[in-house]
């Protein structure tokens, strides 16, 4: 090689795995900057851009981010002063970098909205010499305003790069059986943790519109499955699937997690679990959401007994399933 030619790292690969994203603080403005970047993806609002960009601008940005910081607040890690989403993201990575153990493979994470962001991490392994990418986003179900907008932002990086790496996409794996066992094994877990037997046990999962089901997104139909596929191997209670976090006024998939606990309790069933599998960290949207929100607008409705299992998060089923994701991939 010429001496006077820059010196290139290669023959390394990058694992990236890519959680939704989260503010760098409770502040006002880290919040709005967030509800921005997330809001203004046209994969997550399908409106007119138009009079979406007025709508966003003049009324949710000015309004939302005062609520949406006191839901943070609620759930922040003070001791290490971040969200939990960001925490045990930071958890999966250490822990799977140190459990696959190969000096050839980089093992990262990156938000699709906020930060770290796509952009500055795919950048980043390519220096480090990173000739192929395995990009790894934390969906378990596919869906448009998921998975597929972490594929756009992925792209349009590549766009701009003169020289890219390879990139290879891991698929959804609502059916993988190291998953389902991950969650059954969560369920168990909790199960002999509590000192009463619920009556039901709620699957809930991030819900999209109506419309973009009907436009032919999938996500409804792994979301069932995989409620199915634990149903099939845990029978000691009965499971139903919900859909959670529902914004603005148009119909999404139902039935609505809120909805079904506010009535639950009329019905007679009066003691709960909540388990989220479509989530691979707590967040906001579990434990604002669900495990404070909805704790209480079941109990208020009449119900005696609530749980939440926590997310599959950094434990070491959650990490055997990564590692066993990650290494298909590499074969």
């Amino acid at each position: 090689m010429n001496k006077d030619h820059p010196k290139v790292n290669f023959g390394k690969t990058g694992v990236l795995l890519i959680n939704l994203g989260t503010p760098d603080s409770t502040n006002w403005w880290d919040i709005r900057k967030y509800l921005k970047e997330f809001l203004s993806d046209r994969r997550v609002i399908e409106v007119n851009p138009f009079i979406w960009k007025i709508i966003l601008n003049l009324f949710i940005l000015t309004f939302r981010p005062s609520k949406t910081a006191k839901a943070y607040k609620e759930i922040w890690m003070k001791d290490v002063n971040k969200s939990p989403l960001r925490f045990y993201t930071e958890m999966q990575t250490k822990k799977l970098s140190k459990k696959i153990e190969n000096e050839n493979l980089i093992v990262d994470f990156a938000m699709r909205y906020g930060n770290p962001s796509i952009k500055s991490k795919i950048e980043s392994m390519k220096k480090e010499g990173c000739e192929k990418l395995i990009i790894f986003p934390l969906y378990p179900q596919y869906a448009s305003p998921t998975t597929a907008t972490v594929c756009d932002e992925v792209f349009r990086v590549l766009m701009k790069m003169r020289w890219q790496p390879a990139i290879q996409i891991v698929p959804h794996y609502e059916s993988e059986p190291l998953y389902i066992d991950a969650l059954v094994n969560s369920i168990n877990k909790k199960l002999s943790a509590i000192e009463w037997k619920p009556d039901l046990i709620i699957a809930s999962y991030h819900g999209i519109p109506k419309k973009y089901f009907e436009k032919g997104d999938p996500y409804h139909c792994y979301c069932q499955k995989t409620t199915r596929l634990i149903s099939e191997k845990f029978d000691k209670v009965k499971i139903i699937t919900t859909f959670q976090s529902r914004f603005g006024p148009e119909e999404w998939l139902q039935p609505y997690t809120d909805k079904t606990l506010e009535k639950l309790p009329k019905e007679g069933v009066k003691k709960v679990l909540v388990v989220s599998p479509g989530f691979a960290s707590d967040c906001v949207e579990t434990l604002e959401e669900i495990l404070i929100q909805g704790k209480e607008s079941f109990e208020k409705a009449g119900g005696e007994k609530f749980d939440f299992i926590p997310c599959l998060n950094d434990n070491d089923d959650h990490i055997i399933l990564l590692e066993h994701i990650v290494k298909r991939n590499l074969n």
